[in-house]
């Protein structure tokens, strides 16, 4: 019987290649099975950077009417029909890692897809794809998500995303005091709300020219790259921190760097980092304990030591803040996305809004969590609340309220983000790119929504009017 045989195919680990085999006749699904074998597939194409799938006409042990000819040799099959070609179609890139297709790639995905237009009605005209082959798709996405999860948020038994504990940690900030220009490096990326915090407290204390900053960004597989940024930028985003080159050790990516250290590393090489350039040495790679450094540790180095953002009278209260905003806001918006169960997500997302309605409650009648200062506490909370609406409404379903709806937690970050050299620390095209076009498991589409218009600088740097709360306090 006439027959076709369809190889769809992608890399994944652990497998050296997962695979769906399609077994028609002529529109016909005979079976469908998954193949994990990479010597039984030898069409696997690649494009750019971009994983590819490839449909292969096969020939034996399958006949076809004269004229036709076998994908792997060229030669003709018996009774095979003129029209089938020899060459593999490949179908992609479906799933691109670029930040930009070049003219060439953009020409293969078109040409890619109007042969996956031509096969999709061959083998089902114009109604929708059968349901075995949906079925069969949705298992194996399934599963490979799964996998890929299980590496890039671990979550503990019942699904609950379960972030890692930073392994170099500082015991005292005041270990570094007497430290000369220089001797200490920063290393952060700009869509990381963690790394942005040690930005902000390094910009408040004066500390540019003393701790030099390289900025890396999100490689293709999510590692942190230094390269020169590919990043458009608006009119107000020029004087902002942009990605780069390795300005200390010169290294392609952070991995390089962490193994520069005496022994070596292996784990996970998250920013942001603070590297010690005499020693070579990851001094510290927990972002609270870095703007504790920065606050109170390099004094004799800061343009702005006069400033204290944790004053000693507050530091109770800023840590009963910590308390609340560390493990239901900062991290709670990533146990609402990184949620494997239905039961963690909803535990993860009424916790998440329920601690900030108390925030927007008390910020009624505070200028700030601590009164009328601004602490460390109001810098952890800004860096979730300004990715809030542009990322984790959307992409980490954090969908029951926009902060734009919280009026006191809207203008809370709004007086923050207007405070001097706070807007230069926030590239808001950096962080879509960063979440939307690399956290793959999310985002398969690789597809970047628009910028929420309260998002845009203008309304950012409108009037808050929160003053008068310092004023009546």
């Amino acid at each position: 019987m006439d027959s076709l045989i369809f190889y769809f195919v992608l890399p994944l680990p652990p497998f050296n290649v997962l695979g769906i085999c399609l077994y028609c006749q002529f529109g016909k699904f005979v079976r469908v099975s998954f193949i994990c074998e990479a010597a039984r597939i030898k069409k696997l194409q690649r494009v750019g950077n971009s994983a590819a799938i490839t449909m292969s006409l096969c020939g034996p042990p399958f006949s076809f009417p004269s004229g036709a000819t076998s994908c792997s040799g060229g030669k003709p099959i018996a009774n095979g029909p003129n029209h089938l070609s020899s060459r593999p179609f490949r179908l992609g890139p479906i799933m691109s890692l670029n930040r930009q297709n070049s003219g060439a790639e953009t020409t293969a995905a078109s040409s890619s897809s109007s042969a996956l237009n031509y096969f999709t009605k061959l083998l089902w005209g114009p109604s929708l794809p059968p349901g075995l082959l949906i079925s069969t798709v949705r298992s194996a996405w399934t599963t490979a998500w799964g996998i890929m999860m299980s590496q890039l948020a671990p979550s503990d038994p019942s699904g609950s995303y379960s972030r890692p504990i930073s392994k170099f940690r500082v015991t005292e900030p005041s270990q570094f005091s007497g430290r000369r220009p220089g001797t200490l490096h920063l290393y952060v990326g700009l869509p990381c709300p963690w790394a942005h915090r040690t930005l902000i407290v390094r910009a408040l204390k004066g500390l540019e020219d003393s701790v030099p900053v390289s900025v890396a960004a999100p490689g293709v597989d999510g590692s942190w790259e230094f390269q020169d940024s590919r990043i458009p930028i608006t009119s107000w985003e020029k004087h902002s921190i942009l990605p780069g080159k390795d300005r200390v050790n010169g290294c392609r990516n952070l991995r390089e760097v962490y193994a520069m250290r005496s022994g070596g590393y292996s784990g996970r090489c998250t920013v942001p980092m603070l590297w010690d350039v005499e020693r070579k040495e990851v001094a510290c790679n927990e972002s609270y304990d870095i703007i504790e450094v920065f606050n109170s540790g390099l004094n004799q180095l800061s343009a702005n030591p006069e400033l204290d953002l944790s004053p000693l009278e507050l530091q109770g209260k800023i840590e009963e803040w910590n308390r609340v905003i560390y493990p239901n806001v900062n991290n709670g918006v990533y146990r609402c996305g990184f949620a494997q169960t239905q039961e963690a997500y909803d535990a993860a997302v009424n916790q998440l809004f329920g601690a900030l309605d108390n925030i927007d409650s008390h910020l009624n009648r505070s200028r700030y969590l601590c009164g009328d200062v601004l602490t460390l506490a109001d810098v952890c909370l800004f860096t979730t609340l300004i990715r809030f609406d542009l990322v984790y409404n959307v992409l980490f379903k954090c969908t029951k309220k926009k902060l734009l709806e919280y009026p006191n937690l809207h203008g809370y970050m709004r007086d923050i983000y207007q405070i001097p050299k706070v807007a230069a620390t926030c590239n808001f095209t950096a962080i879509m790119d960063g979440y939307y076009q690399f956290l793959f498991p999310l985002n398969p589409g690789n597809i970047k929504p628009a910028i929420p218009a309260a998002c845009d600088h203008e309304v950012l740097s409108s009037p808050h009017n929160r003053e008068s709360l310092s004023i009546i306090s």
